[in-house]
């Protein structure tokens, strides 16, 4: 499908809009080629560089795509979406965090108000485990966007991993004001309850991220292990039961070795229960 152009072989305006044309209509192998004969003609031209940037982003060839990027950002160093596009792969593709964070830092200094390049920073920062750092951007991306839940969501997440768990509590109810039948924000909200030992609230939790995920076997699971917590034999069995019919390898591993299921593995019932799910799943 290359379509040479024969009638103005030393023109970069006509390569790079072949190559746009081409990419337009799937032809990727080719529009590459257009690009890079767009590039020849005039190196210094931006968005021949981000255009065949954001094409390898697009085929998977992430390292190639980021090489690309950076001419761009060399050419114009001030341009936010070549900083902003690098940022992305790094953190989404390559889980370099330190990388995506320069980049995210970059497009944020060239445009302040951009509520996507300040929330990524932050995520970049919380899966580098600059918890502190993390928070003041989602602080930032929050004042850009009150309403949005993601923010609140990941600032949530951020302080749960660092174990500021009251203050994890209320952002995630900040949260669910935004979106009140999200499963994950109650979900997160049970672990973090079950894990500081107030297994009647982590329940409730549990029991509201249910209403809108009926069949989530992790939930069960956890369901199950709050109950055992508090003694409560016949409903810590179902749940774990639940469980298991709905992942029976996972579940019936935990079953074996779990600690919270140590005093039951001793019990006729818990032994039946798990020699006949391993007879009918195994």
């Amino acid at each position: 499908m290359l379509k040479i152009l024969e009638c103005r072989p030393d023109s970069y305006q006509g390569w790079y809009d072949q190559g746009n044309q081409l990419r337009n209509q799937g032809y990727y192998p080719e529009a590459l080629i257009s690009y890079s004969k767009a590039i020849e003609y005039h190196p210094q031209d931006y968005w021949a560089w981000y255009r065949k940037a954001s094409l390898l982003e697009e085929l998977g060839q992430y390292n190639e795509a980021i090489d690309h990027y950076i001419q761009a950002a060399t050419i114009k160093p001030d341009n936010y979406w070549a900083w902003y596009e690098q940022g992305c792969i790094y953190l989404d593709e390559l889980a370099q965090y330190e990388n995506a964070i320069a980049c995210f830092a970059h497009a944020v200094a060239r445009n302040p108000e951009d509520y996507w390049a300040t929330y990524r920073l932050a995520e970049a920062y919380r899966k580098h485990k600059e918890y502190d750092r993390a928070i003041t951007y989602f602080d930032q991306a929050i004042k850009l966007r009150p309403q949005d839940y993601w923010a609140y969501y990941r600032k949530a997440e951020t302080l749960q991993q660092w174990e500021k768990w009251d203050e994890a509590l209320a952002n995630y109810d900040s949260a669910l004001t935004i979106k009140p039948q999200d499963y994950w924000a109650h979900y997160q909200k049970g672990i973090i309850l079950e894990n500081i030992g107030k297994f009647s609230l982590a329940i409730k939790s549990y029991e509201r991220a249910k209403l809108t995920t009926p069949d989530s076997d992790k939930l069960y699971y956890r369901l199950g292990c709050c109950y055992a917590s508090q003694d409560i034999v016949n409903w810590a069995i179902i749940y774990l039961e639940k469980a298991i019919d709905l992942y029976p390898r996972k579940y019936l591993d935990l079953a074996r070795r779990d600690r919270i299921w140590e005093i039951y593995r001793k019990t006729t019932g818990f032994k039946l229960l798990i020699q006949n799910k391993t007879a009918i799943y195994l």
